[in-house]
C-alpha cells in the first residue's frame, strides 16, 4: 500500500502553503454541469480547492478532512470571500468515518481512495438520484 502520510505529515504540508488557494481540480470543473444542484460532501476536501470553486457554483458545501490545519485554511478562504461553509475534522482512516455525516445530493472525491466498506456504506450519504 502507498503510504499517505499521517495527520502531522498533512498538517506540516498545510502550513507550508501561500496564503492563496490552489486551482480547483480540472475534472471537477469540466464536469461541474453533471451535479445536481444543491448540497454537496467534498470528502477528503484538504484547504478547499474544490470546495471554494463548488461555493463559487452555489452550492451548499460541507468540507471533510483529518487535517486540522488545512480545515483552518479553509475557513479563513471563505471567510475572506464570504462563503458559508460546514467543516467537519474526519479521519476517513475509521471504517465508519461517514456514517453520521449527512445527505447530500452530491459527493466528491478526489485524490483520496476510500476502504472497501467506506465504498459499500457511502449510497447511504446519497439523497435519491445523487451523483457521486
Amino acid at each position: 500500500m502507498e503510504y499517505m502520510g499521517d495527520k502531522q505529515y498533512w498538517d506540516e504540508k498545510f502550513e507550508q502553503r501561500s496564503d492563496k488557494p490552489l486551482n480547483p481540480e480540472k475534472s471537477l470543473v469540466e464536469n461541474i454541469k453533471y451535479l445536481k444542484k444543491g448540497s454537496v460532501l467534498d470528502v477528503a476536501c484538504g484547504d478547499g480547492r474544490n470546495t471554494l470553486f463548488l461555493l463559487q457554483n452555489k452550492f451548499k458545501v460541507t468540507g471533510i478532512d483529518f487535517s486540522n490545519k488545512a480545515l483552518q485554511r479553509l475557513e479563513r478562504f471563505t471567510k475572506r470571500n464570504k462563503y458559508s461553509v460546514d467543516v467537519k475534522q474526519v479521519d476517513l482512516t475509521m471504517p465508519d468515518s461517514l456514517k453520521n455525516i449527512g445527505i447530500f445530493d452530491n459527493i466528491v472525491i478526489n485524490y483520496y481512495r476510500l476502504k472497501k466498506e467506506q465504498i459499500d456504506n457511502i449510497k447511504s450519504n446519497l439523497s435519491d438520484i445523487g451523483i457521486l
